[in-house]
């Protein structure tokens, strides 16, 4: 059983969802950033989702896209991602870490390298936003066969020709995108999201957690009553971006911790 799949079976006993949070690995700078990532278990993050930094984030808006340019200006790159895994790993072996970013980084690492060290960094998942199902021979099935989970994207254009297409090899968890359009945009309205979270139940017994949009504990709160959990990044982010303190971040990522506990 991987540390994702251990961690909903916890939660489920728990009767909790999952709540995750979305961090740019080296942002605002490789110390603080690592402190942030050391903080959120024991803010309440069941998952923790590492950015990765990249220079052309095409799924991203402003608010995550300055953060991975603060990121790559202050030195980071995707060894020192690895690294936050491998320091967290010290002190925490059971919260799942899934790496969320595009593929040049990988690709441009090698496949093999990349999979063996990330897998030996403690790395539990991956979602490649711009790794289509077409391309699962790529990555994909390499990582699963590492026994890294690889997580997919549905969203409110995946329809019921696509889904089944998209669920094919998706392990781990499906990451529901609420909104159509980049992140930190439009607000996830936990009606329009049911009927989607629902259709998609109906064709895996994967755990759904609905992302993009969600910026409030309340809001947290109302999506994870109707899926598995809530990802919360962009309003994370923007604290960090802010210049707040390691100690209000992890305070404010408690209070949507707690939100979505609540759900």
């Amino acid at each position: 059983m991987s540390r994702i799949d251990a961690k909903f079976a916890q939660l489920r006993a728990e009767g909790k969802k999952a709540f995750v949070a979305y961090v740019m690995a080296g942002d605002p700078d490789y110390d603080t950033g690592l402190e942030i990532v050391k903080g959120l278990p024991k803010a309440g993050v069941d998952i923790i989702e590492l950015g990765m930094p990249f220079t052309d984030p095409m799924a991203d808006g402003a608010t995550i896209q300055l953060a991975g340019q603060r990121a790559l200006e202050a030195g980071q790159n995707l060894e020192k991602t690895l690294e936050y895994a491998r320091v967290l790993r010290k002190e925490d072996d059971t919260t799942p870490i899934v790496m969320m970013g595009y593929y040049n980084p990988i690709y441009s690492r090698g496949v093999d390298t990349f999979l063996n060290d990330a897998k030996a960094a403690g790395i539990d998942g991956l979602i490649i936003v711009d790794l289509p199902p077409e391309e699962d021979e790529e990555l994909c099935i390499p990582a699963q066969k590492m026994g890294i989970n690889f997580i997919r994207l549905a969203t409110p254009t995946t329809d019921d020709k696509r889904l089944p297409k998209v669920l094919e090899n998706t392990s781990g968890f499906v990451y529901y995108v609420s909104v159509t359009g980049i992140t930190g945009t439009a607000e996830a309205q936990a009606g329009d999201v049911a009927p989607e979270v629902a259709r998609i139940k109906s064709q895996t017994d994967l755990p759904v957690i609905v992302g993009f949009g969600i910026k409030t504990p309340d809001a947290a709160e109302a999506i994870a009553k109707i899926a598995d959990g809530a990802v919360v990044g962009s309003a994370i982010v923007e604290k960090i971006g802010a210049g707040e303190s390691v100690a209000s971040v992890l305070d404010f990522v408690q209070s949507l911790a707690d939100g979505t506990h609540r759900g």
